[in-house]
This record gives C-alpha cells, structure tokens and sequence, in this order.
C-alpha cells in the first residue's frame, strides 16, 4: 500500500535525465512547495515553511517531463509519497521523495501548450488502434471543413456547446 499525494510547487533544480542500462527513461528533479498565507495584521500574504520532496519520474512521463519540464516552473505532481532515513558516515536525515504518476505546469501561474509525444501520436497513426481513453476526441470536421486523418490531427479544442471553434474563435474564449 502507498500513499498517494498531490503536490504544486516551484521546480527548484534543473531536471536531470539519465537512460538505465536497460533502456528505462528515468527523470528527476527537486521540488519546493512554499505554503503561503494572508497576515490579516499587516494586510500582506506571507511565505510559511517550505518543504521540499524529490521527484522521480519514469519511462513515457520521464521522457515528456525532460522535454517540458525546466528549473523555475511551477507544477503540479501527483505521485507515490515516500519517506526515507538515511546515514552517511557522521550525517543523519530523512529524504521525501515522490513516485510521479502524473504532472504538468501549474496554470493558476501562467499558460501552457499541450503537444502530444511524437512517438505515441504515430504509433496510433500507424498501429491502427483506436485513441486511448485519455486521448480521445471526437472525430469532428476541422475549421476548413475536412475530416482528420491522423490522431494528432483529431485533437481540436471544442468548446462546451461541442462546437469545433476557429482559430480565431478559440483566441477569444472569455474566461
């Protein structure tokens, strides 16, 4: 049994990826969550402690996490939580570190573009196979009126009323 936890923070070292002897994709970074809260006294928001966890990711997510993921971001992870004691020699501590399962950029701080992983995109392509659930769009006309031929062409954005918007469309939505 793990513990699953849910973390948003400020990506605080440059990731580092590395391939294992036998071809595993693993992704790591340090990540600094900062708990901020309001000081009714002075009428200002304050930083409380900061907690910082190691955050391992592997094969498909290590590989899209070292192509997006860059010192400086703020993210959301969601991963396995583990705690560790260590001892080396004469220094004692304990190590917090997250499994990722899932993670992205953090939009409440910014904007980001999502692009599908070339290799899965053609995999689906070529493989024939149905879109997984988590990839799944309708097959909908695009704006110019033709019909998709590939998976990464069948992602369009589509509004709530299920209309396929244009370009210019989807730059005016309101928030």
């Amino acid at each position: 049994m793990a513990d699953v936890i849910t973390i948003s923070g400020l990506v605080a070292t440059p990731p580092r990826h590395l391939m294992t002897s036998d071809a595993l994709p693993i992704t790591s970074f340090r990540l600094v969550s900062t708990q901020r809260r309001f000081d009714r006294a002075t009428s200002k928001w304050i930083d409380g402690e900061s907690n910082w966890f190691t955050v391992t990711a592997f094969r498909q997510l290590a590989l899209n996490a070292n192509s997006s993921v860059k010192k400086g971001d703020r993210v959301v992870v969601t991963g396995r939580l583990r705690i560790r004691e260590w001892e080396t020699g004469e220094r004692v501590g304990t190590t917090v570190e997250i499994e990722a399962e899932a993670m992205g950029h953090d939009l409440l701080f910014g904007t980001s573009a999502f692009a599908r992983s070339p290799q899965r995109a053609a995999a689906e392509a070529t493989s024939g196979e149905a879109p997984a659930a988590d990839s799944f769009a309708p097959e909908a006309p695009t704006p110019g009126g033709s019909v998709p031929d590939t998976a990464a062409e069948r992602l369009v954005m589509v509004d709530a009323s299920g209309v396929v918007p244009t370009t210019a469309d989807a730059l005016a939505v309101p928030f």
